[in-house]
């Protein structure tokens, strides 16, 4: 990376503009400075259409002024978090702000003035650069240095919602009056000039209702989970077709490999992604992904590409790494797919969300007891959920601008809850014999498997996202050869 510039002193009644120590350049002549203040051609971008998203952020934000009368709603972004000294993070602007405005931009906030008829909504966000006094190229966050960003004029249109200078805001909230809630944990500036003004009780009460209202997609939404779902599919035979490689070098080969379409394709990968080979694969989060890759063993490859909108796959197959399952992998990872069927035949509308869950370990739990793993009856083993030794997790969750969506919900309204057309949820059982567990035949020790689809609840049962990434073990198969040319 390139060092900014060092600018001179600014007068008093400018804001300071960012300075890296140890800079190369003292100052900047007059001369200079009066020379970078013109010679700019116009860029503004003109006759700008609404982005996809603006119509259904518009009835969302109806929804959420309906609820909540009379407040004032502060909705922020977030803001840019510090990796190392002053490199950052790539940003991801948060959830709720990017599911009322389908905006993505970082230290953004929207704020939704109540009216007598409900309320006022404004973006709050940075204008373009200022040239006149050498910010768009003496700030380290200056334009020259990060890259246009959209006027306000621009933004307005974009969005359909009016936009003012976020700078501005913090001061003005600091002045508010009546009843304030704020979605916490993105901007600390904007929490600190509302700190006399809200209580935890009900900024939670309104991160609670934008959880739940996001249970429900749209086609809008439902359209960019299946985008993802098909960019993820391309990424699993990336990797499949790289395998040789990873065996040569690592499990990274694979995180890489799959990252490659996740950039190319969309945003980002929507969580880390879980490459985990052999005993790695019985470590549910296994991220490092620093493993041997090798050849008779067993590849848990646990990944989802978030598009540019920022809605999220997440698919798990578990693919023997030279091509064929062995026979006791096959009769595992036949087991976690006959129950994954049962969990999949239990989501549809009306059922209780449990009932996905339930009918999947009853299957995992039968082949346990078949197999001599644990004493049955199967109905004592789920009484005391004895099958969790190597069940271990739930057989899914709420999918969409997060991987875990819908997280603040109640719990009445979640898991013990009811399906709805239109909820999108994962299907992900999995068996998990620990390297290390001595209660199960040696033979078992270090194999996991876990196969994972994305459900969407439809008015007559349900439909698989992932449906074009092959499952049963025999297709499995097929299709890696397929794809290796074999």
């Amino acid at each position: 990376m390139t060092d900014e510039l060092t600018p001179e002193t600014p007068d008093e009644d400018e804001q300071p503009i960012k300075q890296r120590k140890n800079g190369l350049y003292p100052g900047v002549s007059d001369e200079l400075a009066e020379n970078m203040k013109g010679g700019w051609a116009d860029t503004e971008l003109r006759g700008l259409e609404p982005i996809e998203q603006a119509p259904n952020a518009a009835r969302r934000r109806a929804a959420l002024s309906a609820r909540f009368p009379g407040e004032r709603l502060v909705i922020p972004a977030g803001n840019l978090k510090t990796r190392s000294n002053d490199t950052e993070y790539g940003f991801r602007a948060s959830t709720e702000y990017v599911y009322l405005t389908g905006d993505q931009t970082d230290d953004s906030v929207l704020v939704l003035e109540p009216t007598k008829d409900g309320h006022e909504a404004t973006v709050h966000r940075l204008p373009r650069s200022n040239r006149e006094n050498g910010e768009f190229w003496l700030d380290g966050m200056g334009e020259l240095w990060v890259g246009r960003r959209h006027s306000l004029t621009e933004a307005e249109a974009l969005l359909g919602v009016p936009c003012k200078d976020v700078r501005e805001l913090a001061e003005a909230l600091k002045e508010a009056t009546g009843p304030v809630r704020v979605v916490r944990g993105h901007d600390t500036g904007i929490e600190t000039a509302l700190t006399d003004k809200v209580t935890a009780e009900r900024d939670e009460e309104l991160r609670v209702y934008l959880s739940e209202a996001r249970a429900v997609k749209d086609a809008f939404e439902i359209g960019e989970l299946q985008k993802a779902v098909d960019s993820t599919v391309r990424g699993f035979e990336d990797v499949v077709k790289v395998l040789d490689k990873a065996e040569a070098t690592s499990e990274r080969y694979i995180e890489g490999t799959f990252f490659l379409r996740a950039r190319v394709e969309g945003n980002d990968v929507g969580y880390g992604s879980i490459c985990a080979a052999g005993p790695h694969a019985t470590t549910l989060h296994w991220v490092r992904n620093n493993g041997a890759v090798r050849s008779g063993d067993l590849l848990l490859l646990d990944a989802g590409v978030e598009t540019t909108t920022l809605y999220t796959a997440d698919v798990t197959r578990t693919l023997p790494i030279n091509g064929r399952y062995t026979d006791l992998q096959r009769k595992i990872y036949d087991a976690v797919y006959e129950a994954q069927e049962a969990g999949i035949a239990a989501v549809k509308p009306g059922a209780a969300y449990r009932d996905f869950h339930d009918a999947a370990q009853r299957v995992l739990t039968e082949k346990l007891v078949e197999w001599g793993l644990v004493e049955g009856p199967v109905e004592r083993v789920l009484e005391l959920g004895l099958q969790r030794r190597w069940t271990l997790h739930g057989t899914g969750h709420m999918l969409g601008l997060d991987v875990h969506d819908c997280a603040a919900a109640r719990t009445e309204n979640y898991v013990n809850g009811t399906l709805e057309p239109g909820m999108v949820l994962t299907v992900e059982p999995g068996l998990y014999f620990q390297a290390d567990d001595l209660t199960v035949p040696e033979e078992y020790r270090g194999i996991g498997v876990r196969i994972e689809d994305d459900i969407v609840v439809t008015d007559d049962g349900n439909r698989n996202l992932s449906a074009g990434l092959p499952r049963r073990s025999d297709e499995v198969e097929a299709w890696m050869a397929g794809l290796l040319g074999k």
